[in-house]
């Protein structure tokens, strides 16, 4: 992929004060700022890359999330089923809602043009109070959102393979399909899953370890080599696997930042978006006058907080799995076939990130008509 971020001479000094700085322009910090539009706040996103520039995960939700958030434009390709693979057979779930595989660059174009804030390039190198230290100067906000994802740049930093994090690698070879399939077979991973999700006209396959410490380069090209797929157009990343306080010396964190990723799914879309809403919810009550920003700290690390048990349980499910032997998990998989159990399970496993909280808001702005840039 081309990079279109400014280099060289394009790269000018970048300074000023705003009322609100979001560092990170994925997932969890467009969902802060779509919260934040209409609010009269000066708003400044940062992101070392363009929006939508870098894809970092499977791009895959239920369809309710796209479609609550106006997002369908980036929809590729809906799936009524899960279809889960293991050494002794395969078992299709007829899950309780559709999963939604969708375009990264589109979605990240949509999202951002339900905000109103401003945007560039620069790489965060730290922080000192209310000041963000960036490759191309200091800019100043008394509130500041971590959206960067796992390294949490803004608090206390945690580093591979100690962390709690998994890791995952896919290809995207050209191609199609009609089913989302997961491979639980330590043939390609000893502890955590494959997948293969068809979207549009793309494919996009990969391996996923719960163990930082399992490289999984080589089984990732055995998957796709057993699929009948070129290896081709790899991206990666670490996946935290455990919640972290989603506040921290007076900044908020949103997304992977604050491990708003489940254990055992590695699902971390539709949680950035959950957490990210709410904090821009909580962000937007302070600069309209109506909460203090230490009360908002308090608010949303609380409503984080109260998610905590719901991680551990998927974590203990994500550390007992690689455990069970492969009949047994098998017998097990194909006990979640029954309809009535799988509504059930899934269904629980929808509630802990729901996207009824998108209708509890107030409704984004008109959209804008381009991309609107800081002054230099």
């Amino acid at each position: 992929m081309q990079r279109r971020t400014k280099r060289g001479a394009d790269r000018t000094l970048l300074h000023g004060d705003y009322d609100v700085l979001i560092c990170g322009a994925s997932f969890a910090g467009l969902a802060v700022a779509r919260e934040l539009g209409g609010s009269g706040a000066r708003v400044l996103m940062i992101d070392r890359y363009e929006v939508g520039e870098r894809q970092t995960s499977a791009c895959a939700i239920p369809t309710e999330w796209l479609e609550s958030l106006d997002l369908m434009a980036s929809h590729r390709q809906t799936f009524p089923e899960l279809v889960v693979h293991t050494p002794h057979g395969t078992t299709r779930l007829d899950l309780p809602f559709t999963f939604s595989t969708f375009d990264y660059p589109t979605l990240c174009r949509e999202l951002f043009e339900q905000s109103d804030c401003e945007f560039e390039t620069a790489k965060v190198d730290g922080r000192s109070g209310d000041t963000i230290h960036t490759d191309r100067g200091d800019l100043t906000a008394p509130l500041i959102v971590d959206a960067l994802g796992w390294r949490r740049m803004l608090g206390s930093t945690y580093q591979p393979p100690e962390a709690p994090l998994s890791r995952g690698l896919e290809v995207h070879p050209d191609g199609g399909g009609r089913d989302l399939e997961i491979w639980v077979d330590r043939r390609y991973v000893p502890a955590g899953y494959g997948w293969a999700f068809p979207a549009g006209d793309e494919m996009r396959i990969g391996v996923g370890s719960f163990d930082p410490r399992f490289h999984v380069k080589d089984n990732t090209v055995k998957l796709a080599t057993d699929l009948e797929a070129d290896v081709v157009r790899y991206q990666g990343n670490w996946i935290p696997h455990r919640i972290r306080p989603a506040t921290e010396d007076g900044v908020f964190f949103a997304g992977d930042s604050a491990g708003h990723c489940l254990p055992l799914t590695a699902e971390g879309i539709r949680t950035a978006l959950y957490f990210g809403l709410v904090c821009g919810r909580e962000l937007r009550e302070v600069v309209e006058g109506r909460r203090t920003h230490a009360e908002a700290l308090q608010r949303y690390g609380a409503f984080s907080d109260s998610h905590e048990w719901k991680f551990r349980w998927l974590l203990r499910m994500q550390d007992l799995v690689p455990k069970v032997p492969p009949r047994l998990l098998r017998q097990a998989i194909g006990g979640l076939g029954a309809r009535r159990f799988t509504h059930w399970s899934f269904g629980h496993y929808l509630e802990i990130a729901h996207h009824r909280l998108v209708a509890e808001g107030t409704p984004p702005r008109a959209r804008r008509t381009g991309p609107q840039r800081a002054a230099a």
